[in-house]
């Protein structure tokens, strides 16, 4: 596998009946900075008018789709089409890495069957994905994030805009940040910052500042106001923990 990020072949392999049409433009953006998507699939019975949505975009992305008829009540053949196409490439030495895009936990065993045999697993999916499948990623993204930022009082509406329930307090996340930290800070308790967004994603494969209403990681954790944060001019930046109100300092 190339050492370069941009050079990483992706196999984006969609589950239509588990994801929506809305969530397109920011899915690639988002596996553009992950690798080319160099092969695009969507699995899904397009007989059928729900799927209309994503019908209409399919070209507006180079998606190839994938008719599969549900020809028995309460089956679903788009999933077993999508985990033979997905093993076919994992045979063929094709990519380099997979992004599966579903909140269906079916796809758990597929995710960590690329990990045995040391591709990449990225998971695209609601929040509501079994924790099982979300784990078994080297990185899970919730589909919520990608949808635009939800309008001010000022802007007009925007029918695909995130709902701003969706987030999640910045608060929430200092647990995770601190122990982080705690698993590589130095004498100090300095650690930088980009250390720290790698451990975090090895802890939590869906850790996102997205989820708790922040761009970055660094916004996230000024947010917080929880932690320390050095940006020192020709540095990278770091960070540290700040004592827990009422702990005894030294």
């Amino acid at each position: 596998m190339s050492s370069d990020p941009r050079a990483v072949r992706l196999a984006v392999l969609i589950d239509a009946d588990n994801a929506s049409p809305r969530i397109a433009p920011g899915l690639f953006e988002q596996i553009a900075e992950l690798g080319e998507a160099s092969v695009r699939r969507i699995y899904g019975d397009f007989s059928q008018g729900r799927l209309k949505g994503w019908a209409e975009i399919l070209s507006n992305h180079a998606i190839l789709a994938h008719q599969n008829f549900a020809t028995t009540s309460g089956k679903n053949a788009s999933d077993i089409a999508l985990v033979i196409d997905a093993m076919d490439l994992l045979h063929a030495g094709r990519v380099d890495g997979f992004c599966i895009v579903s909140s269906d936990g079916d796809f758990t065993r597929l995710a960590a069957r690329m990990r045995e045999q040391g591709l990449l697993a990225y998971g695209f999916g609601e929040k509501k994905t079994p924790e099982a499948f979300r784990q078994a990623c080297h990185r899970f993204i919730y589909t919520e994030n990608l949808l635009p930022e939800a309008p001010t009082a000022a802007e007009p509406d925007k029918p695909d805009a995130r709902p701003a329930s969706t987030t999640r307090p910045p608060a929430i996340a200092v647990a995770l940040i601190r122990r982080a930290i705690a698993q590589m800070e130095d004498e100090e308790g300095w650690v930088p910052l980009g250390g720290v967004g790698q451990r975090l994603l090895a802890l939590s494969p869906d850790f996102d500042p997205r989820t708790f209403g922040q761009p970055k990681l660094v916004t996230l954790v000024e947010k917080t106001d929880a932690f320390d944060v050095d940006r020192k001019a020709g540095r990278s930046v770091r960070i540290r923990a700040r004592p827990k109100p009422g702990a005894p300092k030294g």
